[in-house]
């Protein structure tokens, strides 16, 4: 008796630790993972695109040698292949 009630005592604590899976959070996931991929790659591109200006590129075809070199090098994002 005593352990059926400390089950029932203990189930609200689970619910509300997230470990039940909640509907609309993997949108939410995946929206905050996107954000931060186009971040890490417009930051990536524009120091990458830099560098090659200051090794004398123009800076149109430094930005699009910078974004081929980003898609080459980091296939298992999601942006990439943008």
């Amino acid at each position: 008796m005593k352990r059926a009630l400390l089950i029932i005592l203990m189930l609200p604590l689970f619910a509300a630790t997230g470990c039940w899976h909640r509907k609309g959070k993997t949108k939410e996931v995946t929206a905050v993972a996107t954000d931060v991929e186009e971040g890490f790659k417009q930051r990536w591109v524009d120091k990458r695109a830099g560098e090659l200006v200051a090794l004398g590129q123009q800076n149109d075809a430094a930005r699009q040698h910078a974004i081929e070199e980003f898609q080459a090098r980091y296939t298992y994002l999601r942006t990439a292949g943008k």
